[in-house]
């Protein structure tokens, strides 16, 4: 088949949606198919050969590392040869609609939020993963929470902890700070691969916190749930085995995630059996609620109490090195490359 891998765009998860889709491309090529990476924001401004060639001459594919800190977006932005307002570059839509299938790598805002899935919807191109409306509900964090408590509140033992979310300005800081409940944790409404996120014990940390997360828009103060942090897949309407996750240092941020050896990996977890089923339970109640398709990936923390605490939800899960689903797939006994070829076909599998 001819595929298109979609990835990088102007998110400040792009160098993990690089790493992604690299990988997702070799894999796809191992199994036979004639798979082109594209950089969503850079389109294909460095060909000058038709897009259809591409299918038949296949670019190399170089190795990406994804950086300890986040990208420069305004370096990326201007550093684009096609100087245009449009966050998909040049040629992209007309190389998907040359595609059987796109395998969306994105990660992150216009990538998870739905408008990429909108734009594939209106042109007819099949895509992994789901739909535009539940992938914007999925992004954000709030209306995820929202829909997602009554479901949970069937379940036993499984709740989402308490939030709030401001919208603010400098000003605004130190009173919000004085009204917060101490520790907590902040994360930005729209962001994923914990970028802005931060665990403030003290007023100080949390204003720091609040400022660096000025440029991000909405922020939500979360109650803080001590535990241990566990992920579940779903795939195909079917959880997959559950992964632990210890950070060596600090908590799971930006850098553990994606540094090698930063973080210890356990799966299956080695949890009772209670709670991963109640875990299996609550990770297909989110993804259901929400309207999800195919697969993602549900966040936990089992609390000292051997409660389930839902923080979150990632409707196109990461595929690095280092990546959780992956990880989880193979404890189902699903290799990698097998793993992209289910998620292709579910999604032809969808458009018939």
């Amino acid at each position: 088949m001819k595929i298109v891998v979609m990835c990088g765009g102007l998110s400040m998860e792009r160098d993990v949606s690089l790493s992604s889709g690299t990988l997702i491309c070799r894999a796809l090529r191992a199994r036979g198919h004639r798979a082109v990476l594209v950089d969503m924001f850079y389109g294909l401004e460095q060909y000058d050969a038709p897009a259809e060639t591409l299918f038949e001459q296949l670019p190399p594919l170089q190795d990406v590392c994804v950086e300890a800190e986040e990208p420069d977006l305004e370096a990326v932005r201007a550093s684009r040869r096609w100087k245009s307002p449009s966050l998909i570059g040049k040629g992209v839509l007309e190389i998907c609609q040359l595609a059987d299938v796109v395998f969306l790598g994105l990660h992150g805002a216009c990538g998870e939020d739905g408008r990429i899935q909108a734009a594939l919807d209106l042109l007819g191109v099949p895509y992994t993963g789901s739909g535009y409306l539940a992938s914007a509900l999925a992004m954000d964090k709030e209306l995820t929470k929202t829909l997602a408590a009554p479901a949970l509140a069937k379940l036993d033992r499984t709740y989402t902890p308490e939030s709030r979310c401001v919208d603010y300005g400098e000003a605004d800081i130190p009173r919000i700070a004085a009204q917060t409940k101490l520790p907590c944790v902040v994360k930005p409404v729209n962001s994923g691969s914990s970028i802005g996120v931060a665990i403030p014990e003290t007023r100080e940390a949390l204003e720091r916190a609040l400022r660096d997360n000025l440029k991000l828009g909405r922020v939500m103060l979360e109650e803080y749930v001590r535990g241990r942090e566990i992920d579940v897949a779903v795939i195909e309407d079917r959880a997959l085995p559950s992964i632990e996750i210890i950070p060596k240092q600090g908590f799971y941020d930006y850098k553990n995630k994606y540094q090698a050896g930063a973080t210890v990996e356990i799966c299956p977890s080695d949890i009772d059996a209670d709670v991963e089923r109640r875990l299996g339970e609550a990770a297909l109640a989110v993804h259901r609620c929400l309207g999800l398709k195919d697969y993602s990936r549900v966040d936990f923390i089992v609390d000292e109490q051997g409660g389930v605490c839902f923080l979150e939800i990632n409707t196109l899960p990461g595929m690095t090195p280092t990546s959780l689903m992956p990880q989880e797939a193979a404890a189902a006994g699903v290799d990698y490359e097998a793993l992209c070829q289910k998620l292709v076909d579910l999604a032809l599998e969808g458009k018939r």
